[in-house]
This record gives structure tokens, C-alpha cells and sequence, in this order.
């Protein structure tokens, strides 16, 4: 596991290389390498989880094809045999050492081979010009940042957003409508980001480059999957519980230690159990000082118990929240409404102070398996012919569209009229694509959703901490397996993840088995009080002076989303308020330099790194 940065067709001093690498050496303190020639230049920080002695990057193959990778190839044994038949040798058995060797065996295709979380930087200098190619992994476990120069034919990457700022050039600028999309979706989907000209590679997208060329990406094809079975859900449940019992099993392999993520829901708790059938494991759950509303360290206890797991209770001080909330946002890069992203960060911490490297988690079975409550009240609107969309469109908000439309000027208002908060093609899609309604949800939350709002969140944060996730529900045949199960073995009679649970059955208490379903959160609610720290930070950050110079949120809408949030508490002014702090805490950390103000009303909000 590492961080990867790089340019392409453009010149950057070894200083500034450096730089860029101590920006996100979090996520690779073991060791950095850096490798420069004219025009172009990979880089590395380590994080050392597979043969901790070897693993040298870039990877290189006759000085011709140079190799920087972030991630975990499982099936790296395999393809080392066969490429060792092809007459390859390898000088250490770190996983992504076979990356030279399968690029020249395979071209471009080579990913097809993959197994694993990936994202690669790959210079091949066979030809007359070098050519840079990019490649992600098919479900976004590992994010990969670009920023391309038009004018300079340039292109700049990075695993980090405030790394990718440490390189020399002009600071970007902040897209304008992005503050709608993110209240519409809590961080923004697709392809762009916060900033003008930086965008995150799509998952399964290869990316190639050649000097003087405008980079070209193509989406690699989706695995077909198989028509939804008639067969009973006991079979199915079966099958599902041998998938995860086999990748679980694969990913506890590692050359450091292994903890597990155990929240007390059922996802998370049912990897602790498969885990523990391979041996005893380690578990971590993260609650908070005081008494506090969806308090699940009993249940996750239970289940670490029942596992006969070592149980670690992390728990922090609601005090210390303004501060971790600054460190939060500056790794995202960008911000994140999930109030969970403050709590991931100070539970990896504490993984890795406890000695952990790699971390086990249940993230993603909610979008596999159909776990979402908004998932069940969509299908089961669609069924008695009620129009479905804007309750489920409100459901992944920050902000319901009637609120956002009152909070913004009208100034602000009129300029969103030409900018969509979804990307265009996932919203037609999620809207008018084939397939029943929990099918079409099923694509948009696996496709979008998922690798914006939870996967990038996961990676940062956990990478913050120098802990490196393991995801068993995002591996190729648990989500396969997922997606091709008809709509009545996800949700049916008012159950969600109908499948996972019988999945279940045997190995969990039943007291985490028939629990009410609710989020793995932050209890915002009832933290965003008059006399609570959150609430002196956001009304510090949201005042008068500092809204009505950016110009884009009416003072006197946000002022009486406090006043209601003082006087009769509710998720969604809390969270509304929650958003509109994190979004500040974001630009008051990616503020530009003290130069004269640009006009309100102007397109564009100039930033510096």
C-alpha cells in the first residue's frame, strides 16, 4: 500500500518532488521513491504490508517501463507463476512487482488480470516518446487525482488532493456550483471535485498519454452478471456466506498485523466472526465520552465477545471534535458531510497506535446487498406507483432540495440554474435506465455513490493514520454475487438485506441479528447544541460577515437554521449545519493567500494550495 504522484510532459525539481511526497507521507512512512527524466516523473511513499524488505518503487523492467502502484494485487502468487513461466524473474515477492511484467506481456489490457485495490502510475519508454498510462481499480478502493494543463499539454496526479496542490503552478480555483453539490449529494460525485481543473479518475478507467496529446480515457467493461436466479434464499444465503468466508480469509493475509473494524451492525460484525474462524483476531469500535444517543459499543461488544475476539474500545472526547474536524477535512481534501469522517480519523489513529497496520471493515454490503432504508421505501413507492425519485434524491442529501433552495441568494440561485448536481448520464441512468427501480439504485449507489462518499472517505482517512483497508464486500465475486440476486432477496416485507442476514444466521448474537438497523454515526442532533464545542465552532466559522462576503448563502437562512437548531433539535437542521461547518472549516483550510478580495460575484473563488 503507498501514495503515488507523478507528472507527465511537464518538468519538476527533485525539491518540489519532495515536497509533494512529504504532503502524504501519512500514508507511506515506510519509504519514498522518486524517479525523474525529462518530462516526466513518478513517485512513491510506501507503506509496507507485503514483504517488508523488498518492494522498492517504482518498479522498473529494463530501465523501460517504470512502475508506481497504490493498493493490494490478492492474486499476486498466481500471476508471478505464470509470468515465471513466461521466462519473468522477480527480485522480491511484494505484490506489485508483476506490474512491469504483466504490462509487457498484456499492453493495456493488464488490468484485466487484477485482483485487488489499485490505482497505478506506469511510463513506458520503449517507443520514440514516452507514454504514461493510469489505471483504477473496477470499484474505486483507490482514488487517483489528476489535474491536466491544456495550454502546457500537461498533467500533474497524485493520491491526495493537498499533495497534488504541492506542485509548482498557478493555485486552482474553486468550481462555484460545487457548494450545491455538495449539500445535494455530501460530496461530489462523478469525475469532478471542488476545485476547477482537478478530477478523480472514474473506477475501471484506464488513462493514456502521450506528449503533446490530449490524455484519453476509456471505461474498461463492466463483468456481465448473471441473470437473477429463482432459486431459494437458503441456497443463496449459502453461497454468500462461502464468498465472504473465502475473501475474508484472503484479505487477513499480511506481513503485519490485522485488527478488524467492528461497529455492532451486521456487515461489520459478520467479517469479525468469518475472521475469527481463521484465528484469534483483534477488534476495534470507536464511541464517545458522555452519554450520547446511538451509543453501539454494547452491540459491538457482543459481537466481539461472541467471536471471541480482543476487544478494543476506542473513545474520544466530544471536546477535542473542533480540532480533529480541522485535521478531517485537510486529509479529504474536500469536504465530506458524513459525520462518521471525524470519527474514522481518530479511530485509525488509534488502530495504529495499538500496532495495526491493515484493518478489516464492513464497508459497501449497504449498496450490495440492499441495505438502505431509502433503498426499501423507493421500491416499495415504485410498487404502488408514487413517484419514488425526489424522496430518494433527498435521502442522499446534506440538505433537502426545498431547504438548499431557501439557504442560497437569489444571485446564487440563478447562476445554478445550467449547473446539475448529479452527473448528468448516473442521473438519466438511476432515473430512465433498464432494469427495476432497486436494480437501477443498486448501479448508481455501487457506481457513484459508493466511490465518492464511502471509498475515498475509507482510503484518506484510514491512509491518514497509515492503516491500509481491507474491504471483503467490495471484492469481484461478494459483489457480483450481490448485484445478481433478485430484488425479493434484498428487500422484501419491510427487511432490508434479506440474503446477508440469513448469511448470518449462526454467527452473530441475536441480539446484533434482530437490532433496529441504524447509522454508524456521529450523533450530530444531539452534539449541535448551544454549550457543545461543534456548536461554538460552527457559529465562530457561519457568521454574518464571512457568508455575505462569499455571497452564495443568505445570512438570514442560515441564522434561523440555528435558531431552530437551538430550539427544537432535528437531524435536519443538525445535519444542514453540520454540512454548511464542514464546507467552512474546507475553505478556511484551502483559503487563498492574502491578496485583495476578487468581487462576489464572481464566477470563480481563486485558491491557493
Amino acid at each position: 500500500m503507498c501514495r503515488i504522484y507523478g507528472y507527465f510532459n511537464a518538468e519538476a525539481s527533485p525539491h518540489e518532488m519532495r515536497a509533494v511526497a512529504a504532503l502524504q507521507r501519512h500514508g507511506g512512512p515506510d519509504a519514498t521513491g522518486i524517479r525523474q527524466a525529462p518530462a516526466w516523473g513518478l513517485g512513491s511513499n510506501r507503506l509496507a504490508v507485503v514483504d517488508l524488505d523488498g518492494g522498492r518503487q517504482p518498479y522498473g523492467l529494463d530501465g523501460l517501463i517504470q512502475v508506481v502502484f497504490n493498493g493490494e494485487i490478492y492474486n499476486h502468487g498466481a500471476l508471478r507463476h505464470r509470468l515465471e513461466g513466461l521466462g519473468h524473474s522477480f527480485d522480491d515477492r511484494c505484490d506489485g512487482a508483476v506490474i512491469p511484467a504483466l504490462y509487457l506481456e498484456y499492453g493495456d489490457d493488464f488490468t484485466e488480470h487484477l485482483d485487488g485495490m489499485y490505482s497505478i502510475a506506469l511510463v513506458d519508454l520503449r517507443g520514440e516518446r514516452p507514454r504514461l498510462l493510469l489505471a483504477t481499480d473496477e470499484i474505486g478502493m483507490k482514488p487517483l487525482y489528476y489535474r491536466w494543463d491544456q495550454a502546457a499539454r500537461s498533467l500533474h496526479f497524485s493520491s491526495e488532493i493537498p499533495a497534488l496542490l504541492g506542485f509548482a503552478g498557478p493555485g486552482p480555483r474553486i468550481r462555484e456550483a460545487a457548494l450545491d453539490a455538495y449539500l445535494a449529494t455530501r460530496t461530489p460525485f462523478g469525475g469532478q471535485t471542488m476545485f476547477e481543473g482537478i478530477e478523480v479518475m472514474a473506477p475501471a478507467t484506464t488513462m493514456v498519454c502521450t506528449p503533446g496529446a490530449v490524455p484519453h480515457s476509456r471505461r474498461r467493461p463492466a463483468a456481465e452478471l448473471p441473470p437473477p436466479g429463482a432459486g431459494d434464499g437458503a441456497a443463496t444465503a449459502v453461497r454468500v456466506r462461502r464468498a465472504l468466508r473465502e475473501e475474508v480469509g484472503r484479505l487477513l493475509v499480511a506481513d503485519v498485523p490485522v485488527a478488524l473494524i467492528t461497529s455492532g451492525g451486521l456487515d461489520s460484525s459478520l467479517v469479525t466472526a468469518l475472521a475469527a474462524e481463521h484465528g484469534p483476531v483483534h477488534s476495534f469500535n470507536i464511541a464517545y465520552k458522555g452519554v450520547w444517543p446511538f451509543d453501539e459499543r454494547h452491540f459491538a461488544r457482543q459481537a466481539a465477545e461472541r467471536a471471541r475476539a480482543a476487544y478494543h474500545q476506542v473513545e474520544i472526547d466530544p471536546a477535542d471534535f473542533p480540532a480533529l474536524l480541522e485535521e478531517t477535512v485537510w486529509h479529504l481534501g474536500q469536504p465530506n458531510a458524513d459525520p462518521i469522517a471525524l470519527s474514522t480519523y481518530a479511530l485509525f489513529r488509534a488502530v495504529r497506535a495499538a500496532g495495526f497496520t491493515v484493518a478489516l471493515t464492513g464497508d459497501a454490503a449497504d449498496e450490495v446487498f440492499g441495505g438502505y432504508g431509502r433503498m426499501r421505501q423507493a421500491a416499495e413507492a415504485a410498487a404502488a406507483g408514487a413517484d419514488w425519485a425526489p424522496d430518494y434524491l433527498d435521502a442522499l442529501s446534506a440538505v433537502p432540495a426545498a431547504v438548499r433552495r431557501c439557504l442560497y441568494t437569489d444571485a446564487f440561485r440563478d447562476r445554478l440554474r445550467e449547473a446539475p448536481a448529479l452527473p448528468p448520464e448516473a442521473e438519466h441512468d438511476l432515473l430512465h435506465g433498464p432494469g427495476t427501480v432497486l436494480e437501477r439504485i443498486t448501479r448508481f449507489e455501487i457506481g457513484h455513490r459508493l466511490p465518492a462518499y464511502h471509498l475515498r472517505r475509507v482510503d484518506h482517512l484510514s491512509m491518514a493514520g497509515s492503516i491500509e483497508v481491507r474491504l471483503p464486500f467490495c471484492q469481484r465475486s461478494v459483489v457480483t454475487l450481490g448485484r445478481s440476486l433478485p430484488d425479493r432477496l434484498r428487500l422484501h416485507g419491510g427487511q432490508v438485506k434479506r440474503t446477508l442476514y440469513a448469511a448470518a444466521a449462526g454467527l452473530l448474537p441475536d441480539s446484533v441479528l434482530n437490532r433496529p438497523k441504524q447509522p454508524f454515526t456521529l450523533p450530530i442532533t444531539a452534539m449541535l447544541r448551544p454549550g457543545q464545542p461543534l456548536w461554538t465552532q460552527a457559529r465562530d466559522l457561519l457568521t454574518p460577515a464571512r457568508l455575505a462576503a462569499d455571497g452564495r448563502l443568505d445570512v438570514a437562512a442560515v441564522r434561523a437554521l440555528f435558531e431552530e437548531q437551538a430550539e427544537r433539535p432535528g437531524d435536519t437542521s443538525a445535519l444542514a449545519l453540520w454540512s454548511l461547518l464542514v464546507h467552512e472549516v474546507w475553505r478556511e483550510q484551502f483559503r487563498p493567500a492574502r491578496t485583495p478580495a476578487a468581487p462576489a460575484k464572481a464566477l470563480h473563488t481563486a485558491v491557493a494550495a
